[in-house]
C-alpha cells in the first residue's frame, strides 16, 4: 500500500478552448507525506491553483488530463467513478479556498450550511465554530455569509473542511482575499489544526513569509511543474535554482534590510504543450544552448532536488557567499 498521503506524477493538464490549447500542468511530480506541511510557491500562471484543482479531480470542464495521475493514500482520483470521487473529497480531503465568501452558500444561514455539510460527523457546530476563534457561535450560526468579514468566513470555511477530520487538506491562496492583519492568524489556525490532527497540508500561495514561517518543505513551481522542492532553509538560504533565487529577490517580507528588491525581467510562458527545453530559459541569465534545446528533470543535487541542469554553479557561488559572510577565522582567535 502507497503510505503517501499524496502523490502526483508527470501529470499534464491542457485547456482547450476553440482556437488553441494551452497547456497548465507540464508533467508535474508532487508527493506529500502524512502529516506534513507543504507549501506550493510560484507566479501566477505557473500552474498552482490548476494542480490544487486538480489534487480534488474539480477541474473546469475545458480542462482535460494529456497525461500522469494523482493517488491519495494509494487512491487514484481519475481512476475513481463519479459517487467514489464524491466519497473521497468527503472523507479524505478537505478544501480551503482563495475567496471564503463564494465558498459558501449566499442563500443560506451559516448554521444551516454547517449542518448539511456535517450531517453523519456528530460533530457539534457551535464547539467547531469555538475551535476555529470564533466567540460568538450563535450570532455566526444565523448570519448570512455576506454578513461576516472575510476573515470570519475563512473560518467558517476551516471549520467546515477540518470538521471530518480529513487526511488531507488543500489550501489555495487561503489568506490572499484577507486584511493583512488576519492572514497570519489563519494561516497558524490551519497549521495548528493540522498539527493536531495529523492532517497532511498543502498550501499554495504567493506569499513566503508565510511559508518560511509555516512550513516544513517548499516547492518551487514554473512552468506548469515543480523547479526546486527542498526544506524551507535550503530554499531560503541556499536557493539553487535561477527562477527561486529570482522569486526571493522580487519577494515583499523576506529581504533584509537595505536590500532593494528586483523583478524578475520577462513573463511566465504560455505553453501550447511540452516544454522542449527549460521553460525559464528566456528569462534566465545563465541560460545555454543546452537550456534551451535539452528539458532539465529533477535531480539531486546538495541534498535538494531541482530542475537545472546548471545547479552545480550555484551550490559552489553560494558556498563562496557564506565563506565572504564568516568573520576571518585568524582575527576571531586574534591568533
Amino acid at each position: 500500500m502507497n503510505d503517501a498521503a499524496l502523490e502526483v506524477r508527470s501529470l499534464s493538464i491542457d485547456y482547450v478552448g476553440r482556437n488553441s490549447t494551452v497547456r497548465s500542468l507540464d508533467g508535474a511530480d508532487l508527493v506529500v507525506q502524512p502529516g506534513e506541511i507543504v507549501g506550493v510557491v510560484g507566479e501566477s500562471g505557473s500552474g498552482k491553483s490548476t494542480l490544487a484543482a486538480a489534487i480534488g479531480r474539480i477541474l473546469p470542464t475545458s480542462a482535460e488530463r494529456s497525461g500522469g495521475d494523482v493517488t491519495i493514500f494509494g487512491r487514484s482520483v481519475f481512476g475513481l467513478d463519479d459517487r467514489s470521487i464524491r466519497g473521497l473529497r468527503r472523507k479524505e480531503i478537505g478544501f480551503v479556498f482563495q475567496n471564503p465568501i463564494s465558498t459558501l452558500d449566499p442563500t443560506k444561514r451559516i448554521g444551516k450550511q454547517m449542518r448539511d455539510a456535517l450531517a453523519g460527523t456528530g460533530a457539534d457546530i457551535g464547539d467547531m465554530l469555538r475551535s476555529v476563534g470564533l466567540a460568538d457561535p450563535k450570532r455566526v450560526l444565523s448570519a448570512y455569509p455576506h454578513q461576516l468579514s472575510g476573515g470570519m468566513a475563512q473560518r467558517v470555511a476551516i471549520a467546515i473542511a477540518m470538521a471530518r477530520k480529513p487526511r488531507l487538506l488543500v489550501a489555495d491562496e487561503p489568506t490572499a482575499s484577507l486584511d493583512r492583519t488576519v492572514q497570519a492568524t489563519i494561516m497558524e489556525l490551519l497549521v495548528q489544526m493540522s498539527r493536531a490532527d495529523n492532517t497532511a497540508l498543502v498550501i499554495f500561495t504567493h506569499d513566503l513569509r508565510a511559508v518560511a514561517q509555516y512550513c516544513d518543505r517548499v516547492v518551487v513551481m514554473y512552468g506548469g511543474r515543480p523547479v526546486e522542492d527542498a526544506s524551507c532553509s535550503q530554499i531560503f538560504d541556499s536557493p539553487l535554482h535561477p527562477y527561486s533565487q529570482g522569486l526571493l529577490a522580487a519577494a515583499v517580507g523576506v529581504e533584509d534590510q537595505g536590500d532593494q528588491l528586483k523583478p524578475i525581467p520577462g513573463a511566465p510562458p504560455v505553453l501550447h504543450g511540452t516544454s522542449i527545453g527549460c521553460s525559464f530559459a528566456p528569462r534566465c541569465t545563465f541560460a545555454d544552448d543546452t537550456c534551451r534545446q535539452e528539458r532539465p528533470e529533477m535531480r539531486d543535487v546538495a541534498a535538494q532536488m531541482v530542475a537545472c541542469h546548471h545547479a552545480e554553479r550555484f551550490t559552489e557561488r553560494i558556498t563562496d557567499l557564506i565563506a565572504a559572510r564568516m568573520p576571518d577565522q585568524t582575527e576571531a582567535t586574534g591568533a
